[in-house]
């Protein structure tokens, strides 16, 4: 097989190729530096993808197991935790991931400042959703141990706004002609703000005025119109605002959409509360083409909670209930501080494993297509094997299976590769102290033109042991996004292009970047980067959030008609497919949801 040379693997493979994961020091979470996506992870992918594997001969199976889950992350482990409920704790189950940890986006980020550890989340921030979560979801959050209703007490909410420290708006001067952090809600109200007098006029305007732009036409009739529009242009050629106040409101709906207003819809920058829609009377409740994100739900907004890694937590619950060794400990309140054992993750003598650095190359029937075991071979340490199970679960990015499975549908296929995901990066970087921020009088900063678009000092959770920083001269990690498109192309195009950007860009790019954005944005505050900054972590998603659909460029959306995603995720005989992609929507309670689904379609 043509594989060995196009399979490149990491430096601790090459160590222990045929268990890198027992090898001395293997500790994922606290690796710095390019993290998230990491060198090794997709090239085999990619490879794969651009015909560049031979697999004309594949080798027999030398494992066999009820069920094999490809992707270890939160909808991978569900369905695996769902099979063995069902199954017995006897179910032989073999998760495969391409990554050298867990949790695909549900990543973890640990970091050690003298005695202390210090973590961080490196992808799926909280337990959260636009809509309310199933009963199923809420059911298996519950099942772990999870107690949603307490966040208010493992939360100092107090923290910040006792020390006087607000939002702010960072205006850089190669956007705005000069560089400028202004505290505050309104910055345009603010004299100091690089503003033109029309853009400072028209943000007052805009958030003040009450003018029904589409008189004479009912509520429905406007949402249709603003359906169809995206919010720049609603602002500029319906509102009639300065075109200077775009690259005010470019980016606000980055960390949601993954692209800015020029490809979000008029209706969904309404229901995200932006401005400019107080005279229209819009009727509460979502128009069609609506994004969920953009949907108000009270039920959903009050079933939140955060762990100091994140969504890790979950996925870490969901490893410690299938391999028990691997996560000691027994309930939520030691889990956070519970160092994972990555080298029993994969032991001979346990029902289900969870087997890392390993990239599916194949899934396929024995036998006529659509019946029989499936046979899924991977690569891992520089050659291809193969493992056997009664049953499949395709939990991994969906674009990449009808490359895995070239003997699905055609129709299938098609729509399987729709989900183009949105690149993203979640940077965390430790601080020895966050006095700059006490001295500016901010904890998150807004930056419209930012190389990261948002920075913000850590939420201040504690849980079980582990306490959060709560004095300004102790560390802090502070958190910075940034979501790379290519404004004026259709969404999917930009995401490819952000896509593309991500692949090609350098720790070393990150890091200049990243120091050079805090020192303009904290330098006024005392901030020196060569003496605070204590390390970097760069969380990179090229293939991150699931792709939502958009009322502008998705006219099954708008118009109605199957989505995708349900063409997608139907069952190939013994084969399911889970994963948020085929939801089409990027939350955990979506991974999970389809995770269960697509057991249960197994098990019918």
């Amino acid at each position: 097989m043509a594989v060995g040379g196009a399979f490149a693997p990491p430096a601790w493979l090459l160590a222990l190729e045929d268990a890198p994961e027992k090898a001395p020091g293997y500790y994922p979470p606290a690796l710095m530096g390019l993290r998230g996506s990491h060198e090794g992870s997709y090239q085999t992918g990619h490879d794969l993808r651009d015909g560049r594997l031979s697999l004309a001969s594949l080798p027999e199976p030398d494992e066999e197991y009820d069920l094999i889950v490809v992707g270890g992350g939160i909808s991978g482990l569900t369905a695996a935790y769902a099979f063995r409920k069902t199954a017995g704790p006897a179910a032989r189950i073999l998760i495969l991931d391409n990554h050298d940890d867990f949790g695909g986006h549900a990543k973890r980020n640990e970091f050690r400042e003298g005695s202390r550890v210090i973590l961080g989340y490196g992808g799926t921030f909280s337990i959260d959703s636009p809509a309310p979560y199933s009963a199923d979801a809420r059911g298996l959050i519950a099942e772990l141990g999870i107690d949603v209703a307490s966040w208010r007490k493992v939360l100092d909410a107090g923290l910040y706004p006792g020390l006087g420290l607000r939002r702010g708006t960072f205006f850089d001067r190669e956007t705005f002609g000069a560089d400028k952090l202004v505290a505050g809600d309104e910055p345009w109200e603010d004299a100091a703000a690089p503003l033109s007098p029309a853009v400072r006029r028209d943000l007052r305007r805009v958030h003040a005025e009450r003018k029904d732009h589409y008189p004479g036409l009912t509520s429905a009739q406007k949402k249709a119109k603003l359906a169809r529009i995206s919010y720049a242009d609603y602002l500029t050629k319906v509102a009639g605002l300065d075109p200077g106040v775009v690259p005010f409101f470019q980016v606000r709906p980055h960390s949601l959409y993954g692209v800015g207003i020029d490809a979000v819809p008029a209706q969904d920058a309404w229901g995200l509360g932006f401005p400019g829609f107080a005279g229209l009377a819009l009727e509460p409740g979502p128009g069609p083409g609506m994004n969920y994100d953009a949907i108000q739900s009270k039920e959903a907004e009050g079933y939140f909670f955060h762990y100091p890694d994140g969504n890790a937590s979950i996925a870490r619950l969901l490893v410690r209930a299938l391999v028990p060794a691997a996560v000691p400990g027994h309930d939520v309140r030691d889990l956070v501080t519970a160092r994972a054992d990555y080298a029993r993750l994969d032991e001979p003598a346990s029902p289900a494993r969870i087997r890392l650095n390993s990239t599916a190359v194949r899934v396929r029937h024995r036998g006529e297509a659509g019946n029989g075991p499936v046979d899924v071979s991977y690569a891992r340490g520089g050659r291809v094997r193969t493992a056997r199970a009664d049953r499949c679960v395709l939990a991994c990015w969906n674009t990449i299976i009808p490359h895995l499975a070239p003997e699905l549908p055609e129709g299938q296929k098609t729509a399987l590769a729709y989900a183009v995901k949105v690149p993203i990066v979640y940077t965390n970087v430790l601080l020895r102290d966050w006095k700059a921020f006490q001295k500016i009088g901010v904890h998150h900063v807004h930056a419209p033109g930012g190389y990261h678009t948002s920075l913000n000092l850590d939420l201040p959770v504690s849980v079980g042991e582990y306490r959060c920083s709560a004095r300004p001269d102790e560390p802090m990690l502070i958190h910075m996004v940034r979501t790379p498109c290519q404004p004026g192309l259709p969404a999917r195009d930009q995401h490819r292009a952000g896509r593309l950007d991500l692949l090609a860009t350098s720790f070393a790019t990150f890091e200049r970047e990243i120091r050079d954005q805090l020192a303009r944005t904290l330098g006024p505050g005392g901030f020196d980067a060569a003496r605070d900054i204590r390390a970097i972590t760069v969380n990179r998603w090229p293939h991150g959030y699931a792709y939502q659909y958009n009322s502008l460029w998705d006219p099954f959306w708008l118009d109605g008609g199957e989505p995708p995603c349900v063409t997608a995720r139907r069952p190939f005989g013994r084969i399911a497919i889970a994963n948020a992609d085929a939801a089409a929507y990027s939350y955990t309670d979506a991974a999970i949801d389809q995770g269960l689904r697509a057991v249960r379609e197994l098990l019918s």
